[in-house]
């Protein structure tokens, strides 16, 4: 058996999107040319890759391990036609998700340097995904130590958590909540179902400020949570502060203090890349970072080493002696 390239190019679209409408637009094809070309790498593989959902399409346990090797093939196959045509690629940032803070890292980055980059968006309710996929040349995650020695890494942002709650609820008109306030208060959280991430950060969180939390879903994406959290005059919710939030005029967003739970987010790298726009985007990371300020913000103990350090230049391509 030969496998097609551009099925399992549409697979692994389709995995990172979550949504088949989304890699479409991806792939510049149709909806239906994306669902046929997964249909047959499925046929052909002789197992069931993708789960579809009201929430979106999710890799089943076998489309997770063939995923890994996808992004491989995929990665592969683009350097070796690149070489050949003689030009420089895009560097490939995966940065979870397009409404997350790390997009306007990179954003700022591009404005600074009009590098041109391809940007991967697995998301960040995906289960917990190799560290540092092959298909990429640089990651954003929460990570705190990193046991490859192959892999560099500096802590990239620290992004405050917002309170997201609706109009009627009792704590809709504060200016700021402290995070004591919370104690006894139920979140909800359908995404958090699943082992990812963001849930790893909850899942230390809520208990040290005594938050209860239900994880009842379906979790049908960002608008539904809104709806649901903007109807509800007891649930609660939490969100990014630089995350890009649809507006809705029943829900409220609120700082949250003493202490600021901030998310963190490093950025990860090969030692071996030598990509010329991968030393400046290190650089750009490292020199925007601002560290962990215990007096104010929160993070969970296994991160605040990492995220306290100042990271000098070993390791980032294009600065040894």
């Amino acid at each position: 058996m030969e496998l097609d390239l551009g099925a399992v190019r549409a697979f692994v679209a389709v995995a990172e999107e979550r949504y088949f409408s989304e890699a479409a637009i991806r792939l510049d094809l149709s909806q239906q040319a994306v669902s046929k070309r997964v249909a047959r790498l499925e046929t052909d593989l002789g197992v069931r890759l993708l789960s579809r959902t009201r929430g979106g399409a999710e890799p089943t346990e076998a489309g997770e391990e063939f995923l890994k090797h996808a992004r491989a093939l995929i990665s592969l196959a683009d350097q070796a036609v690149e070489r050949l045509q003689g030009r420089r690629r895009p560097l490939r940032v995966d940065v979870l998700g397009t409404r997350l803070a790390t997009m306007e890292v990179v954003r700022a980055f591009h404005a600074d340097h009009d590098d041109e980059l391809e940007l991967v968006t697995p998301g960040l309710g995906a289960v917990r995904r190799s560290m540092l996929p092959e298909s990429v040349d640089a990651a954003f995650a929460r990570v705190s130590a990193v046991p490859d020695p192959g892999i560099g890494r500096t802590p990239a942002y620290l992004e405050p958590v917002n309170l997201l709650v609706g109009r009627r609820h009792p704590l809709a008109r504060r200016r700021k909540v402290a995070m004591a306030d919370l104690e006894g208060l139920t979140a909800w959280m359908p995404y958090n179902a699943r082992a990812g991430e963001w849930t790893e950060f909850w899942a230390e969180l809520c208990p040290a400020f005594g938050i209860l939390v239900d994880t009842d879903g379906p979790n049908f994406g960002l608008e539904h949570h809104l709806e649901v959290i903007g109807e509800s005059k007891d649930r609660l919710g939490f969100v990014g502060a630089k995350m890009h939030v649809p507006w809705r005029p029943d829900v409220v967003q609120i700082p949250l203090a003493d202490p600021t739970p901030v998310y963190p987010f490093s950025l990860l790298w090969r030692h071996e890349n030598r990509h010329p726009t991968l030393r400046l985007l290190i650089e750009h990371v490292r020199s925007a970072y601002r560290p962990f300020d215990p007096e104010r913000q929160w993070l969970p103990v296994s991160d605040r080493e990492a995220m306290t350090r100042v990271h000098d230049a070993r390791g980032v391509p294009g600065t040894e002696k």
